[in-house]
């Protein structure tokens, strides 16, 4: 074999098993956690579920490599107090994103976003999904009722006044159960903007009925579905909204010719031809009354 082909597959070789013991030296030093950078960060000492107020026995110290996660929280004192407005499992690393605001305490309070409302709507087993709304779901709101001028039963209307609307709370359950276990709940509390809070509360009067529509929460797209009536369902044609009357035209105002007084005629005269001599003129004599 060719010397110079030796030498290049001798020092290939070398360069090859330094490298290795490079990468190995450094894999083996992260692993034991000879030579690596290690941050203290707070984790959860057991599983906290939405709404739990944090104590002190709820937490523990941990080690990691490197640099400590973004938003982690570093001291347990600062951790301690706040609510918990995500699920936080045993071991993970406790982050500021998922816990609530200083002061703000537990409950279901603390699960409230800035700017919106916990509006609560009564409901029953059917109203209610027959169970089946649990906190995290999203549902569409509907109104049924007589619409304002109309009392008989034919003008029933059923109408979409909210859509992908989020459950925070099903009756005294306000933790998101991840097995979705169906409960038969007197109240629904609805995460909703101040405006929507202002409509449900509008709605939930005697005259109108609430129910709730279950809904993908992967769904977002937005409906305009018009609404239906009770005679709509036995073939009634859709009730077309009165036509408002055409404006009557105004007819322009005649004015009259104000009656014209003919002037008096001045009064006839007579003529009179006067001869002197050679001399001839004409007098004229008015005649009162006129000539007959």
């Amino acid at each position: 074999m060719n010397r110079r082909l030796m030498t290049l597959l001798l020092s290939a070789f070398l360069i090859a098993a330094a490298a290795s013991y490079v990468v190995f030296r450094l894999v083996r030093n992260q692993l034991a956690g000879g030579s690596g950078r290690r941050v203290d960060v707070v984790v959860a000492a057991r599983d906290l579920e939405v709404g739990t107020l944090i104590k002190a026995v709820d937490l523990k110290i941990s080690s990691v490599v490197g640099q400590a996660p973004s938003g982690a929280v570093l001291k347990p004192e600062t951790a301690v107090g706040r609510g918990v407005i995500a699920p936080v499992y045993v071991g993970e690393p406790l982050m500021e994103k998922r816990l609530a605001l200083p002061g703000s305490g537990g409950g279901l309070a603390a699960t409230i976003p800035p700017g919106m409302r916990a509006c609560a709507v009564k409901v029953n087993e059917v109203v209610g999904v027959a169970g089946f709304v649990v906190p995290g779901m999203r549902v569409d709101v509907l109104i049924s009722g007589n619409p304002p001028g109309r009392d008989n039963f034919g003008s029933l209307k059923v109408k979409t006044i909210l859509q992908n609307i989020e459950v925070l709370s099903a009756g005294t359950n306000f933790q998101r159960d991840a097995e979705g276990k169906p409960v038969n709940v007197p109240v629904v509390n609805l995460l909703v903007t101040p405006e929507q809070a202002e409509l449900l509360s509008l709605a939930s009067n005697n005259q109108t009925r609430i129910q709730l529509v279950l809904r993908n929460p992967m769904d977002r797209e937005q409906v305009t579905p018009p609404g239906v009536e009770m005679a709509n369902l036995f073939g009634a044609p859709e009730r077309k909204p009165p036509v408002k009357p055409a404006a009557l035209a105004v007819r322009p105002r005649v004015l009259f010719a104000p009656f014209q007084v003919e002037k008096p005629q001045p009064p006839a005269a007579l003529v009179i031809q006067v001869i002197n001599g050679g001399k001839s003129a004409e007098q004229r004599v008015a005649v009162p009354g006129g000539i007959q």
